[in-house]
């Protein structure tokens, strides 16, 4: 048995130009949406990292009255007074906090003072120190919860 070769038109037809004309819209519609997905997945990722180290002016600017939390297994409250007020996994504890040499000076009753750089980004902070992660959360108005 011979194999039939299925017909091709004709290079010049008006079917082939018709078919080259879909492939060459569908192309030019998938690289405009590569573009836009490449867009938009490029400006989150960089408005994400805009973090800027804050002054300590800056710094109780942003936090004094304020709730730091990660939105889940901490919350700490930063009176204007200067107390701190933290609520970890169930376990709450009150200190004190201050502003020295553009840190955050955080000291809970009977533990050693811990001071962090911070860095914001809108609501999102970063707090950072020398030989650990940085705690990451966002300042929001006391809900009460503390």
């Amino acid at each position: 048995m011979d194999a039939i070769a299925p017909r091709r038109p004709a290079a010049n037809s008006a079917e082939s130009l018709a078919i080259a004309a879909r492939e060459s819209e569908m192309t030019r519609r998938l690289r405009v949406a590569v573009i836009v997905v490449a867009a938009i997945w490029s400006s989150g990722a960089m408005a994400e990292e805009k973090f800027q180290k804050l002054t300590g002016v800056q710094i109780r600017a942003k936090i004094a009255g304020m709730e730091v939390s990660d939105e889940v297994h901490w919350r700490e409250f930063y009176d204007r007074s200067g107390k701190v007020t933290s609520s970890s996994m169930g376990r709450k504890r009150t200190g004190k906090w201050r502003i020295e040499k553009d840190q955050l000076c955080v000291e809970f009753e009977k533990e050693m003072p811990n001071c962090y750089e911070v860095l914001a980004s809108g609501k999102k902070v970063k707090m950072q120190r020398e030989g650990i992660l940085p705690l990451e959360g966002v300042v929001e108005p006391p809900s009460g919860r503390i």
